[in-house]
């Protein structure tokens, strides 16, 4: 019984380990290789409005899937990078791009990192600044 056991284990631990291997490799053909080199350029600049941390190339989502496709259809129509990032910026924001353009509605994303950056800084200038007329009223007494 324990044999059975063991290889139903092993049997189950290869299956989830190559589940990776039989994953579907899209394949798309092009015309040219400008064409596909402008695909690759664009599906590695959108954003995965599901994975929100990976582009549409490197997700597996459904939805970065479907994106793709419309991806390679637009470029297959002769549509250029403009026209295709706009087209994904009209439908899901500003969010899906990976450089979001600076703009009053994105002023957040691009400046919030500098003014918690200048908050940390007065923070520290103030608590060392206390900390001296501490030490100085100390030594004074």
């Amino acid at each position: 019984m324990k044999k059975y056991l063991l290889a139903l284990t092993l049997l189950f631990t290869l299956l989830l380990t190559s589940l990776p291997l039989l994953a579907v490799i899209e394949t798309y053909e092009f015309d040219n290789t400008a064409q596909e080199q402008m695909y690759y350029q664009v599906i590695n600049q959108l954003r995965c409005p599901k994975c929100q941390n990976q582009t549409i190339a490197d997700s597996d989502a459904p939805l970065s899937k479907d994106l793709r496709y419309i991806v390679y259809q637009k470029v297959m129509a002769g549509e250029s990078e403009a026209q295709i990032f706009s087209y994904m910026q009209q439908r899901y924001g500003d969010f899906v791009l990976y450089e979001p353009p600076v703009k009053p509605a994105n002023y957040f994303i691009w400046f919030a990192p500098i003014f918690v950056f200048l908050i940390i800084i007065i923070a520290l200038v103030v608590k060392v600044g206390r900390r001296k007329v501490i030490n100085d009223e100390q030594n004074e007494s």
